[in-house]
């Protein structure tokens, strides 16, 4: 299944209900970097928290979990949820230790302790179960897959989303790669040459399998891709980082998606990129890709995005109709 808007245009999930359906959420904001406060409020009896959003306040719910959707019919509404702090600064890819510096990258272990203690409170009774991420967290859904997977019963029906992880290795407006030099940083001080996915690394540089386009196709467990093609954080820490820009030309674009034509023209390549580098994916039947053209980073956690309702026109289908239809495998009418 891929979905394609062609208007413009941070978390974690998992999923198990209370009749077998089990929803784990690990919230992260940016790539390999640090978490953003959120403020929790009680909405209609499930908790719900608030981003600041260009200095707007932005109600945010994971994969529709309020109470009145059973009203609407939604999907994913009654699943028991559990959220987990992205933590490690590696997607939960880190295993090493740099005694020199007495640092300890353990990144792979907590993700898989918090398995195992979810397991133990009863979720490998689940009888279905979601694992999803947003923006690093996105990439940790990718990287972490089919481990999840593999430690449920074959009965178990397992799928996994990434929303906003699908990070490309562009080429920035200053003819560089800007991320993959990130990436390279992080592979180095966390040792993860020996750690990543060897399907990949037995082929490319080892950086170069932290990049979801190179490591998607060998995933083997079901995997729905949800990003935008003008990805705002890849826009502004990829695209045109202020090392690509140092005389501010593209700040207006980058912060906040007021582009010139030329800017638009480079965009509109990148868009191109990441819709190619979907094509073999997207071509399997146990897949759903789903690309907006919204200026946007993790749309599966904010009202404003996630809701049918709320789709932008030239969208078949809003993205909760989307990802349900991909993960209850229903038929298109």
């Amino acid at each position: 299944m891929f979905i394609f808007s062609k208007r413009k245009m941070n978390a974690f999930l998992w999923s198990w209900s209370l009749t077998g359906f089990f929803l784990l959420s690990i919230l992260a904001n940016g790539v390999l970097g640090s978490d953003e406060m959120d403020l929790f409020n009680l909405i209609n009896g499930t908790n719900v928290f608030q981003k600041q959003d260009d200095g707007a306040d932005v109600l945010v719910v994971g994969l529709t979990l309020v109470q009145t959707a059973a009203a609407e019919g939604a999907d994913f509404y009654n699943w028991n949820k559990a959220e987990v702090r992205y933590c490690d600064g590696a997607s939960f890819s880190g295993d090493s230790e740099n005694k020199t510096a007495q640092l300890q990258f353990r990144g792979k272990r907590i993700f898989l302790a918090v398995i195992e203690d979810l397991m133990a409170k009863g979720m490998r009774y689940a009888k279905q179960a979601l694992l999803n991420g947003c923006s690093s967290g996105g990439l940790s859904a990718i990287l972490r897959c089919d481990d999840f997977s593999s430690l449920f019963p074959h009965t178990t029906k397992v799928k996994c989303m990434s929303d906003a992880g699908f990070f490309l290795d562009a080429v920035d407006i200053s003819g560089a790669r800007s991320l993959r030099r990130m990436y390279s940083g992080v592979v180095n001080t966390q040792g993860l040459q020996n750690l990543l996915p060897r399907t990949c690394t037995r082929h490319l540089d080892p950086t170069m399998c932290l990049f979801p386009q190179n490591i998607i196709n060998q995933v083997r467990t079901p995997l729905f891709i949800l990003n935008s093609a003008f990805d705002s954080w890849q826009i502004e820490n990829s695209i045109a980082p202020p090392s690509a820009d140092p005389s501010g030309s593209w700040h207006n674009c980058s912060s906040s998606f007021n582009c010139n034509a030329s800017q638009m023209q480079f965009l509109e390549g990148f868009k191109k990129s990441m819709l190619d580098a979907l094509k073999t994916f997207s071509m399997s039947s146990k897949n759903g890709v789903f690309i907006s053209s919204r200026w946007a980073h993790c749309q599966a956690e904010r009202k404003d995005t996630w809701f049918p309702g709320n789709s932008q026109p030239g969208e078949d289908k809003g993205i909760a109709v989307a990802v349900g239809d991909w993960y209850f495998e229903r038929t298109k009418k």
